[in-house]
């Protein structure tokens, strides 16, 4: 239930969405595919399983919110965890352990990195090691923290991923409560609302365990945490990197309108604005006069300066919340190929968005899954998926796609924008 927000208001705002559909341009009917896409049950008997990581082998390495990380082996999920931290995390609604990223080099130095809610709510980074005589087992005593965050009780995003430049990228909610009250999405003096970018390689041995990329786009700034690489996020339920062009796609959880992705190209020097909470998707979400608790530098609606959505979708029929994916790279089945997968948490919806140039169209998948908590990718580049209880694999057999877009459905709208 983690992508979906506790409030439990964004259902009731079904009749206000319709009325915003008119606005949009609808695009064309996809046409059926030629393969059937299958869900395969992996394992079963899981429990709040929100995070799916591998470490560059055949193992996929699943995080429990409650605290701990088992193992899937290719055969079965061993009985001893890989890691328990259950006594260090606060587990309840959105808050536990979030995600799980493994340094490039864990082949050789055994690094990996957890994001967990601590007891007093607060976001914690922290470093952990395998131990030194089993494959299997973590050193639950190596760990340290590199980033302890003061929050807010809410949307605490919830993805770590490295990079192709060898960095540690980490999206953090704008904290709640609904309507980012205290603008802090906009407020650069603050983490919550971020993405925020790291070297794990500098201070290894001595706190805070990390330093700042001297690329940063904010260093220097004394008015901006150093962190910082692009700000304006609402609630960030997965970001991951295309592991052929290594663009960056970011999934943020929509207030009463909008859910989204958006999008940084591999090249990008950072420092990008994706508009929450003035900006929706495309939607004006806090229109004029801006909100006296914003920065007085803070943009309009509509400024060209706001990084608009590649993808965007609104609640018209049913979805509330979305859950970002992965762009597929794998062989299993060829027609997802260089295609951006996602879903929606409350209908179960599936969809696959191609890329012409800038522009990205989504088509609706074949296959639904409700409460989809979370995706994965496993060492090459097949994806997972879970609702919690049970992972799934994707395999294929007869029409990939259905036959056409959903009048009013969330595939009917996309954006042409780098």
């Amino acid at each position: 239930m983690l992508p979906f927000d506790s409030y439990g208001t964004r259902l009731r705002s079904v009749l206000v969405c319709l009325a915003l559909v008119l606005g949009f341009a609808q695009a064309p009917p996809a046409e059926a595919g030629s393969t059937d896409l299958v869900l395969d049950t992996v394992t079963d008997g899981l429990t709040d399983l929100v995070a799916i990581a591998h470490a560059g082998d055949d193992r996929l390495f699943l995080c429990d919110k409650a605290g701990l990380i088992r193992i899937w082996d290719g055969t079965q999920v061993l009985a001893q965890p890989f890691l328990d931290i259950s006594s260090l995390v606060s587990f309840s609604l959105e808050r536990g352990l979030l995600s799980l990223a493994f340094h490039p080099d864990y082949a050789n130095n055994g690094y990996f990195y957890v994001y967990y809610t601590d007891a007093s709510t607060d976001p914690i980074l922290a470093r952990y090691e395998v131990s030194a005589g089993d494959p299997n087992q973590a050193d639950a005593a190596s760990g340290v923290i590199l980033l302890d965050i003061p929050h807010f009780g809410g949307h605490y995003g919830g993805s770590l991923n490295f990079g192709p430049d060898g960095y540690l990228y980490f999206g953090l909610g704008d904290g709640g409560q609904q309507q980012d009250p205290s603008c802090r999405a906009q407020n650069t003096g603050l983490l919550q609302g971020k993405v925020l970018r790291i070297d794990v390689d500098q201070n290894i041995d001595t706190p805070p365990y990390h330093g700042i990329p001297a690329s940063n786009p904010f260093v220097g700034d004394p008015d901006v945490p150093d962190e910082i690489w692009a700000v304006g996020f609402r609630n960030p339920w997965r970001l991951t990197f295309d592991r052929l062009t290594g663009d960056l796609l970011i999934s943020d959880v929509g207030q009463f309108t909008r859910e989204e992705v958006s999008f940084q190209p591999a090249d990008s020097p950072g420092g990008e604005n994706y508009g929450w909470k003035i900006m929706e998707g495309t939607f004006c979400h806090d229109p004029d006069p801006i909100d006296p608790d914003c920065p007085g530098s803070t943009l309009s609606c509509f400024d060209p300066a706001y990084v608009e959505p590649i993808l965007e979708y609104d609640h018209s029929v049913g979805d509330c919340s979305i859950t970002g994916g992965y762009v597929y790279r794998g062989s299993r089945v060829a027609e997802l190929s260089g295609r951006y997968l996602y879903g929606d948490w409350c209908t179960g919806k599936l969809w696959a968005a191609s890329r012409v140039g800038d522009a990205w169209t989504p088509e609706l998948l074949n296959v639904t899954l409700q409460a989809i908590n979370t995706w994965g990718e496993d060492a090459d580049g097949e994806l997972y998926l879970t609702d919690g209880t049970t992972l799934y694999n994707l395999t294929s057999t007869g029409a990939l796609f259905t036959d056409g877009f959903e009048s009013g459905s969330t595939t009917a709208w996309s954006n042409a924008l780098p």
